[in-house]
């Protein structure tokens, strides 16, 4: 069984997931100069986090772990948002 806390808790990992994520996809646009293939790019941003965080919501056992791995699962749109709103500034 998944231990769930409370709503508001869920709620809050998911803003501040995303909110985080979009932090750091800013962060990794702006630190990294090398040129890098937009499918890598994409598998990374999507894939890394996404699986961290189920893997960490279906082997929790406490309800924090739970709430941390909601956030990370979260970081993925606001990660994606911003890497898709660079490569149509871009006209890649």
């Amino acid at each position: 069984m998944i231990p769930l806390p409370r709503a508001w808790l869920l709620t809050s990992a998911i803003m501040v997931g995303t909110a985080a994520g979009l932090l750091a996809g800013v962060a990794a646009t702006s630190l990294i100069t090398a040129r890098v293939r937009p499918d890598v790019t994409v598998g990374l941003v999507v894939g890394v986090p996404a699986i961290i965080g189920m893997l960490v919501i279906l082997f929790s056992r406490r309800r924090w772990m739970t709430a941390l791995g909601v956030f990370l699962v979260s970081m993925v749109p606001g990660w994606f948002g911003v890497l898709v709103a660079i490569e149509g500034a871009s006209g890649v």
